[in-house]
């Protein structure tokens, strides 16, 4: 869109806005707000969790890190000049994205593993959705995989390792994300599928649902944890 030519214009039609609805946020009686479903959320997650505040952290931090240093090798090629090659620089950010990927992974595993869970997942039909989102990543993030080839796949465009035309092949010619929604779709089919009776390292809480009005966050069954918390 083209800036008004005239400098004030924005300014005056900010000044002669009309009021905010209802007056503004500080009419806003908050002590009548009905909490209830921050409270069945708190009864199904448990945010301080060190489990789940790791998970939350790979998460985040993960393609953050790839797309900074992505782009600073874009602009700098100092990763080109240090390793000689930008083919040895691809492959070297490549090797951090896979073992971040794996700690992603594994504490991801670990939070749903220590997270409570919703007993209406204990089903077949559940498990069958599960099964089919995990079926439909893998063969979008493979496809794509195949498609772009590894520096491709490893964004080797910002180190200069250009292909010779634009990937139209599926799955990009019915996604343009195909590898993220494949990611997702992976993660999200991994957490409804329970995990086995007995899976290592599973220290799970019972299948419950949301904690009593008044409970602070999930109740913990006082008797031994039965490991059917969500994993692969």
């Amino acid at each position: 869109m083209k800036r008004s030519g005239n400098p004030g214009a924005e300014a005056t039609n900010s000044s002669v806005a009309g009021p905010d609805c209802c007056g503004g946020l500080g009419n806003i009686d908050f002590r009548q707000a009905d909490f209830c479903v921050m409270t069945r959320l708190l009864g199904y997650v448990d945010p301080l969790d060190p489990s789940f505040v790791a998970a939350v952290v790979t998460i985040t931090f993960n393609p953050l890190y790839w797309n900074v240093v992505a782009r600073w090798e874009h602009k700098t090629r100092k990763l080109s000049r240090a390793f000689g090659s930008p083919y040895l620089a691809c492959y070297s950010l490549s090797v951090t994205i896979l073992l971040l990927n794996f700690l992603r992974s594994h504490c991801f595993t670990q939070a749903m593993l220590s997270q409570p869970r919703m007993e209406s997942l204990d089903t077949p039909a559940a498990y069958s959705l599960g099964l089919t989102l995990l079926g439909l990543g893998v063969v979008l993030v493979l496809s794509s995989f195949f498609a772009l080839g590894f520096t491709g796949t490893f964004l080797g465009d910002y180190f200069g390792i250009l292909k010779e035309a634009r990937v139209t092949v599926f799955p990009f010619n019915i996604l343009d994300n195909p590898m993220y929604w494949g990611s997702t779709a992976n993660y999200l089919g991994w957490a409804i599928i329970p995990a086995p009776a007995g899976a290592v390292g599973s220290e799970a809480r019972q299948p419950h649902g949301p904690a009593p009005d008044g409970a602070g966050g999930p109740h913990l069954h006082s008797g031994p944890p039965i490991r059917r918390a969500l994993h692969r």
